[in-house]
Protein backbone atom coordinates (compact mmCIF):
# COMPACT_ATOMS: atom_id res chain seq x y z
CA UNK A 1 0.00 0.00 0.00
CA UNK A 2 1.06 3.79 -0.64
CA UNK A 3 1.91 5.54 2.50
CA UNK A 4 1.19 9.20 1.04
CA UNK A 5 -1.92 8.33 -1.95
CA UNK A 6 -2.82 11.32 -4.17
CA UNK A 7 -6.05 12.34 -5.39
CA UNK A 8 -7.00 14.64 -8.09
CA UNK A 9 -10.46 15.84 -8.43
CA UNK A 10 -11.35 13.47 -5.84
CA UNK A 11 -10.63 10.40 -7.92
CA UNK A 12 -7.32 8.80 -7.06
CA UNK A 13 -4.27 9.77 -9.55
CA UNK A 14 -1.71 7.70 -10.82
CA UNK A 15 2.26 8.69 -9.90
CA UNK A 16 4.94 7.11 -11.90
CA UNK A 17 8.64 7.27 -10.93
CA UNK A 18 11.94 6.59 -13.20
CA UNK A 19 15.22 7.25 -12.12
CA UNK A 20 18.61 7.03 -13.60
CA UNK A 21 22.46 8.34 -14.46
CA UNK A 22 20.89 10.10 -16.64
CA UNK A 23 24.53 11.03 -18.41
CA UNK A 24 24.78 13.05 -21.41
CA UNK A 25 21.30 13.15 -21.65
CA UNK A 26 19.43 12.97 -25.25
CA UNK A 27 16.28 11.69 -26.64
CA UNK A 28 16.59 8.27 -25.63
CA UNK A 29 16.51 9.17 -22.01
CA UNK A 30 13.56 11.63 -23.11
CA UNK A 31 11.46 8.89 -25.36
CA UNK A 32 11.46 6.54 -22.05
CA UNK A 33 9.77 9.46 -20.02
CA UNK A 34 7.39 9.96 -22.42
CA UNK A 35 6.69 6.60 -22.00
CA UNK A 36 6.38 6.13 -18.60
CA UNK A 37 4.52 9.60 -18.80
CA UNK A 38 1.40 7.94 -20.57
CA UNK A 39 1.51 4.92 -17.79
CA UNK A 40 0.34 7.84 -15.27
CA UNK A 41 -0.78 11.09 -14.38
CA UNK A 42 2.44 12.42 -12.61
CA UNK A 43 5.91 11.37 -13.65
CA UNK A 44 8.35 11.74 -11.04
CA UNK A 45 12.47 11.47 -11.85
CA UNK A 46 14.91 10.84 -9.00
CA UNK A 47 18.58 11.42 -10.31
CA UNK A 48 21.49 9.79 -8.84
CA UNK A 49 24.34 11.45 -7.74
CA UNK A 50 27.94 11.77 -9.28
CA UNK A 51 29.03 9.63 -6.17
CA UNK A 52 27.03 6.76 -7.17
CA UNK A 53 27.59 7.22 -10.77
CA UNK A 54 30.92 6.89 -10.62
CA UNK A 55 30.89 3.53 -8.20
CA UNK A 56 28.40 1.72 -10.02
CA UNK A 57 28.83 2.53 -13.53
CA UNK A 58 32.10 4.80 -13.89
CA UNK A 59 32.31 8.92 -13.79
CA UNK A 60 29.38 10.87 -15.43
CA UNK A 61 30.43 13.32 -18.23
CA UNK A 62 27.44 15.72 -17.32
CA UNK A 63 27.52 17.22 -13.54
CA UNK A 64 24.96 15.92 -11.07
CA UNK A 65 23.86 19.84 -11.26
CA UNK A 66 23.62 19.11 -14.88
CA UNK A 67 21.80 16.20 -15.22
CA UNK A 68 18.88 17.71 -12.86
CA UNK A 69 18.87 21.03 -14.98
CA UNK A 70 18.59 18.55 -18.15
CA UNK A 71 16.03 16.11 -17.33
CA UNK A 72 14.04 18.96 -15.55
CA UNK A 73 13.27 20.14 -18.95
CA UNK A 74 12.15 17.56 -20.56
CA UNK A 75 8.24 18.22 -20.87
CA UNK A 76 6.91 14.76 -20.23
CA UNK A 77 8.77 15.27 -16.52
CA UNK A 78 6.59 16.66 -13.35
CA UNK A 79 8.99 16.53 -10.90
CA UNK A 80 12.69 15.69 -10.20
CA UNK A 81 13.98 14.15 -6.97
CA UNK A 82 18.05 15.07 -6.70
CA UNK A 83 19.99 12.40 -5.01
CA UNK A 84 17.74 9.19 -5.33
CA UNK A 85 19.62 5.71 -4.39
CA UNK A 86 21.23 3.93 -6.81
CA UNK A 87 19.01 0.22 -6.05
CA UNK A 88 15.22 1.30 -6.23
CA UNK A 89 13.52 0.11 -3.24
CA UNK A 90 9.68 0.60 -1.60
CA UNK A 91 10.78 2.96 0.94
CA UNK A 92 11.89 5.47 -2.22
CA UNK A 93 8.41 4.83 -3.96
CA UNK A 94 6.62 5.39 -0.71
CA UNK A 95 7.92 8.33 0.05
CA UNK A 96 7.12 9.95 -3.24
CA UNK A 97 3.53 8.59 -3.46
CA UNK A 98 4.38 6.38 -6.43
CA UNK A 99 2.28 3.65 -7.67
CA UNK A 100 5.32 2.20 -9.38
CA UNK A 101 8.59 2.24 -11.23
CA UNK A 102 9.14 2.37 -14.58
CA UNK A 103 12.44 1.67 -16.88
CA UNK A 104 13.49 0.67 -20.10
CA UNK A 105 13.81 -3.11 -21.09
CA UNK A 106 17.16 -3.44 -20.74
CA UNK A 107 18.82 -4.19 -17.64
CA UNK A 108 20.65 -1.64 -15.34
CA UNK A 109 23.22 -3.36 -13.08
CA UNK A 110 25.25 -2.42 -9.59
CA UNK A 111 28.87 -2.80 -9.42
CA UNK A 112 28.48 -5.97 -8.27
CA UNK A 113 26.05 -7.28 -11.33
CA UNK A 114 22.69 -6.86 -9.54
CA UNK A 115 19.82 -5.83 -11.13
CA UNK A 116 18.85 -2.50 -9.38
CA UNK A 117 15.33 -2.69 -9.61
CA UNK A 118 15.26 -6.47 -8.55
CA UNK A 119 13.29 -5.61 -5.07
CA UNK A 120 10.56 -4.01 -6.83
CA UNK A 121 10.37 -6.27 -9.32
CA UNK A 122 9.57 -8.92 -6.34
CA UNK A 123 7.00 -6.48 -4.78
CA UNK A 124 5.16 -6.36 -8.51
CA UNK A 125 5.72 -2.23 -8.61
CA UNK A 126 7.41 -2.55 -11.64
CA UNK A 127 6.49 -1.57 -15.58
CA UNK A 128 8.69 -1.71 -18.34
CA UNK A 129 8.59 0.54 -21.35
CA UNK A 130 10.83 0.28 -25.12
CA UNK A 131 13.84 1.09 -24.95
CA UNK A 132 15.05 3.16 -27.87
CA UNK A 133 17.53 1.64 -30.17
CA UNK A 134 20.65 3.30 -31.79
CA UNK A 135 21.28 5.51 -28.59
CA UNK A 136 23.37 5.29 -25.48
CA UNK A 137 25.45 7.27 -23.23
CA UNK A 138 28.23 4.64 -23.45
CA UNK A 139 27.74 4.61 -27.57
CA UNK A 140 27.99 8.47 -27.94
CA UNK A 141 31.09 8.70 -25.69
CA UNK A 142 32.52 6.39 -28.23
CA UNK A 143 31.64 8.64 -31.07
CA UNK A 144 33.01 11.65 -29.17
CA UNK A 145 36.21 9.64 -28.99
CA UNK A 146 36.37 9.02 -32.67
CA UNK A 147 35.61 12.50 -33.32
CA UNK A 148 37.98 13.73 -30.95
CA UNK A 149 41.04 11.30 -33.02
CA UNK A 150 39.28 11.34 -36.28
CA UNK A 151 39.24 8.07 -36.32
CA UNK A 152 36.21 5.95 -38.07
CA UNK A 153 33.37 5.29 -35.31
CA UNK A 154 33.80 1.88 -33.57
CA UNK A 155 30.65 0.77 -33.27
CA UNK A 156 29.62 -1.14 -29.76
CA UNK A 157 27.15 -3.86 -30.50
CA UNK A 158 27.92 -6.60 -28.97
CA UNK A 159 25.53 -6.29 -26.25
CA UNK A 160 21.94 -5.19 -27.42
CA UNK A 161 21.68 -2.37 -24.74
CA UNK A 162 25.05 -0.73 -24.57
CA UNK A 163 25.41 -1.40 -28.62
CA UNK A 164 24.63 1.72 -30.92
CA UNK A 165 23.87 0.57 -34.01
CA UNK A 166 22.40 3.47 -36.33
CA UNK A 167 19.08 5.49 -35.22
CA UNK A 168 16.12 5.46 -37.82
CA UNK A 169 13.50 8.09 -37.38
CA UNK A 170 9.95 7.38 -38.37
CA UNK A 171 7.21 9.88 -38.84
CA UNK A 172 5.56 8.12 -35.81
CA UNK A 173 8.81 9.05 -33.45
CA UNK A 174 8.34 12.57 -34.63
CA UNK A 175 4.41 13.08 -33.98
CA UNK A 176 4.90 11.26 -30.44
CA UNK A 177 7.60 13.90 -29.12
CA UNK A 178 5.71 17.10 -31.10
CA UNK A 179 2.49 17.18 -29.55
CA UNK A 180 2.48 21.05 -30.12
CA UNK A 181 0.03 23.38 -31.15
CA UNK A 182 0.36 26.05 -33.75
CA UNK A 183 0.98 29.69 -32.74
CA UNK A 184 -2.29 31.52 -31.83
CA UNK A 185 -3.01 34.96 -32.54
CA UNK A 186 -1.44 37.30 -30.34
CA UNK A 187 1.75 34.78 -29.72
CA UNK A 188 5.72 36.24 -29.65
CA UNK A 189 7.20 34.26 -31.60
CA UNK A 190 10.93 34.09 -31.33
CA UNK A 191 13.03 32.49 -33.55
CA UNK A 192 16.51 30.97 -32.90
CA UNK A 193 18.77 28.91 -35.08
CA UNK A 194 21.65 26.75 -34.92
CA UNK A 195 23.57 23.05 -34.47
CA UNK A 196 22.88 22.16 -31.40
CA UNK A 197 24.82 19.33 -31.35
CA UNK A 198 25.12 16.90 -27.97
CA UNK A 199 22.36 18.79 -26.39
CA UNK A 200 23.68 20.52 -23.10
CA UNK A 201 23.11 22.43 -20.46
CA UNK A 202 24.60 25.48 -22.04
CA UNK A 203 21.98 25.31 -24.93
CA UNK A 204 19.20 24.52 -22.59
CA UNK A 205 19.81 27.79 -20.87
CA UNK A 206 19.83 29.29 -24.03
CA UNK A 207 16.45 28.40 -24.86
CA UNK A 208 14.93 29.09 -21.65
CA UNK A 209 15.72 32.84 -22.15
CA UNK A 210 15.35 32.81 -25.50
CA UNK A 211 11.59 32.16 -25.03
CA UNK A 212 11.30 34.49 -22.31
CA UNK A 213 10.88 36.69 -25.03
CA UNK A 214 8.18 36.11 -26.27
CA UNK A 215 5.77 32.52 -25.55
CA UNK A 216 6.12 30.65 -29.34
CA UNK A 217 10.15 29.26 -29.58
CA UNK A 218 10.56 27.86 -33.31
CA UNK A 219 14.33 26.55 -33.14
CA UNK A 220 16.05 26.40 -36.76
CA UNK A 221 18.21 23.75 -37.25
CA UNK A 222 20.76 23.56 -39.07
CA UNK A 223 21.80 20.08 -41.60
CA UNK A 224 24.37 17.40 -41.08
CA UNK A 225 25.98 18.74 -44.16
CA UNK A 226 26.44 22.44 -43.14
CA UNK A 227 27.52 21.66 -39.47
CA UNK A 228 30.15 19.65 -41.66
CA UNK A 229 31.49 22.05 -43.57
CA UNK A 230 32.22 24.92 -41.15
CA UNK A 231 33.20 22.15 -37.96
CA UNK A 232 34.75 19.50 -40.24
CA UNK A 233 36.38 16.54 -38.35
CA UNK A 234 33.02 14.46 -38.77
CA UNK A 235 31.19 16.52 -37.09
CA UNK A 236 27.87 17.00 -36.01
CA UNK A 237 28.63 14.42 -33.69
CA UNK A 238 24.89 13.41 -33.52
CA UNK A 239 22.68 13.40 -36.51
CA UNK A 240 19.75 15.78 -37.78
CA UNK A 241 17.50 13.65 -36.77
CA UNK A 242 19.09 12.69 -32.92
CA UNK A 243 19.37 16.44 -32.88
CA UNK A 244 15.88 17.35 -33.86
CA UNK A 245 14.35 14.95 -31.05
CA UNK A 246 16.41 16.61 -28.63
CA UNK A 247 14.98 19.93 -29.26
CA UNK A 248 11.70 18.78 -29.59
CA UNK A 249 11.48 17.15 -26.22
CA UNK A 250 12.80 20.37 -24.75
CA UNK A 251 9.92 22.06 -23.11
CA UNK A 252 10.99 25.53 -23.88
CA UNK A 253 10.83 24.57 -27.80
CA UNK A 254 7.38 25.06 -29.56
CA UNK A 255 8.48 23.83 -33.12
CA UNK A 256 11.32 22.90 -34.91
CA UNK A 257 12.33 24.04 -38.83
CA UNK A 258 14.38 21.01 -40.02
CA UNK A 259 16.91 22.11 -42.36
CA UNK A 260 17.36 25.43 -41.58
CA UNK A 261 19.58 28.21 -43.46
CA UNK A 262 22.22 30.27 -42.26
CA UNK A 263 20.98 33.55 -42.89
CA UNK A 264 18.16 35.06 -41.09
CA UNK A 265 16.26 36.36 -44.22
CA UNK A 266 13.28 38.78 -44.67
CA UNK A 267 11.28 35.82 -46.44
CA UNK A 268 11.78 33.34 -43.31
CA UNK A 269 10.35 36.10 -40.78
CA UNK A 270 7.55 37.04 -42.96
CA UNK A 271 6.64 32.94 -43.37
CA UNK A 272 6.81 32.05 -39.72
CA UNK A 273 5.60 35.14 -38.41
CA UNK A 274 8.87 35.86 -36.62
CA UNK A 275 8.89 38.94 -34.16
CA UNK A 276 12.13 38.77 -32.30
CA UNK A 277 14.95 36.93 -33.79
CA UNK A 278 17.70 35.84 -30.87
CA UNK A 279 21.18 34.78 -30.78
CA UNK A 280 23.99 33.97 -28.45
CA UNK A 281 26.75 36.02 -27.67
CA UNK A 282 29.24 33.50 -28.69
CA UNK A 283 28.36 34.70 -32.40
CA UNK A 284 28.27 32.83 -35.51
CA UNK A 285 30.41 29.87 -35.49
CA UNK A 286 34.09 29.53 -36.84
CA UNK A 287 34.61 28.50 -40.65
CA UNK A 288 30.82 29.86 -40.98
CA UNK A 289 29.92 31.37 -43.96
CA UNK A 290 31.46 34.99 -43.93
CA UNK A 291 27.98 37.19 -44.20
CA UNK A 292 26.07 37.66 -40.79
CA UNK A 293 23.39 35.64 -40.73
CA UNK A 294 21.64 37.70 -38.53
CA UNK A 295 22.14 40.56 -41.21
CA UNK A 296 18.44 40.84 -42.00
CA UNK A 297 16.69 40.92 -38.19
CA UNK A 298 19.71 43.24 -37.06
CA UNK A 299 18.52 45.96 -39.84
CA UNK A 300 14.73 45.65 -38.88
CA UNK A 301 15.45 45.74 -35.53
CA UNK A 302 14.25 42.86 -33.92
CA UNK A 303 17.39 41.07 -33.10
CA UNK A 304 18.41 40.38 -29.77
CA UNK A 305 21.47 38.74 -28.29
CA UNK A 306 20.94 36.57 -25.30
CA UNK A 307 24.27 35.73 -22.54
CA UNK A 308 23.00 32.04 -21.12
CA UNK A 309 25.19 32.65 -18.34
CA UNK A 310 26.73 29.19 -19.32
CA UNK A 311 29.98 28.80 -20.65
CA UNK A 312 29.34 25.36 -21.44
CA UNK A 313 29.87 24.34 -25.11
CA UNK A 314 29.87 21.33 -27.63
CA UNK A 315 33.46 21.63 -27.51
CA UNK A 316 33.64 21.49 -23.91
CA UNK A 317 31.95 18.28 -23.52
CA UNK A 318 34.16 16.45 -25.79
CA UNK A 319 37.44 18.55 -24.36
CA UNK A 320 36.04 16.81 -21.03
CA UNK A 321 36.05 13.04 -22.86
CA UNK A 322 38.99 13.11 -24.25
CA UNK A 323 40.48 14.81 -20.89
CA UNK A 324 39.73 11.75 -19.29
CA UNK A 325 39.39 9.12 -21.86
CA UNK A 326 41.04 6.31 -20.51
CA UNK A 327 38.59 6.28 -17.03
CA UNK A 328 35.57 6.98 -20.10
CA UNK A 329 36.70 3.49 -22.10
CA UNK A 330 36.97 1.49 -19.05
CA UNK A 331 33.49 2.57 -18.38
CA UNK A 332 32.38 1.40 -21.42
CA UNK A 333 34.00 -1.67 -21.55
CA UNK A 334 33.53 -2.60 -17.96
CA UNK A 335 29.53 -1.82 -18.69
CA UNK A 336 29.76 -3.51 -21.77
CA UNK A 337 31.19 -6.61 -19.84
CA UNK A 338 28.77 -6.73 -16.96
CA UNK A 339 25.83 -6.94 -19.18
CA UNK A 340 27.28 -9.97 -21.59
CA UNK A 341 27.71 -11.56 -18.56
CA UNK A 342 24.11 -11.08 -17.59
CA UNK A 343 22.95 -12.13 -21.14
CA UNK A 344 24.84 -15.16 -21.16
CA UNK A 345 23.51 -15.98 -17.48
CA UNK A 346 20.05 -15.96 -18.99
CA UNK A 347 20.66 -17.79 -22.20
CA UNK A 348 21.88 -20.75 -19.87
CA UNK A 349 19.05 -20.19 -17.81
CA UNK A 350 16.62 -20.69 -20.62
CA UNK A 351 18.38 -23.30 -22.10
CA UNK A 352 17.96 -25.37 -18.94
CA UNK A 353 14.35 -25.06 -18.69
CA UNK A 354 14.02 -25.95 -22.65
CA UNK A 355 15.45 -29.24 -22.21
CA UNK A 356 14.31 -29.88 -18.55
Amino acid sequence: MLEKPNFQNGAKSTRVWCDGCYDLVHFGHANSLRQAKALGDHLVVGIHTDEEVTKHKGPPVFTFEERCKMISAIKWVDEVVEGSPYVTDLEILNEHACDFCCHGDDITLTDAGEDTYHKIKEAGRYREVQRTPGISTTGLVDRILAVAEKTNRKELAKSPWTGSSKFLLTAGKIVQFSQGRPPKEGDVVVYVVGAFDLFHVGHLYFLEKARELGNYLIVGLYSDQVINRYKGDNHPIMTLHERLLSLLACKYVSEVVIDAPMAVTKDLMEWFKIDVVAGGRFGVEDGADSDDPYKYPKEVRKFVEINSGSDVTTEKIIERIVKNKLEYMERNEKKEKKELDLINEMEKKQEWKQTS
